[in-house]
C-alpha cells in the first residue's frame, strides 16, 4: 500500500499495516488474532513478513479497518 507522509510517498508492507492497526487499537498480538479469528502465531508471522493472509483473513482485516474507521492512507 502506498501512503503519503509530509509530501513523500512510501510503501507499507502488509505486516506493517497489521502492526499499525493492532497498535492503534492498543492490542496484543493475541488479542488482535482473536479479533480476526486467527492465532497469535499467525499475527506474528504476518507482522514479520514470514507469511501472508489468505483471502478470508484479508477481507476480515479490511472490514475491521472500515468498522474502526482506521485509514491506512495517511498514517
Amino acid at each position: 500500500m502506498l501512503y503519503c507522509k509530509n509530501g513523500v510517498l512510501y510503501f507499507m508492507e502488509f505486516g506493517e499495516q497489521i502492526k499499525y492497526v493492532r497498535l492503534k487499537l492498543h492490542m496484543s498480538q493475541t488479542e488482535f488474532g482473536q479479533l480476526l479469528g486467527v492465532s497469535f502465531t499467525t499475527v506474528n508471522r504476518w507482522e514479520n513478513g514470514k507469511t501472508t493472509p489468505n483471502y478470508r483473513a484479508l477481507r476480515t482485516f479490511e472490514q475491521l479497518c472500515k468498522d474502526k474507521n482506521i485509514s491506512l492512507e495517511n498514517f
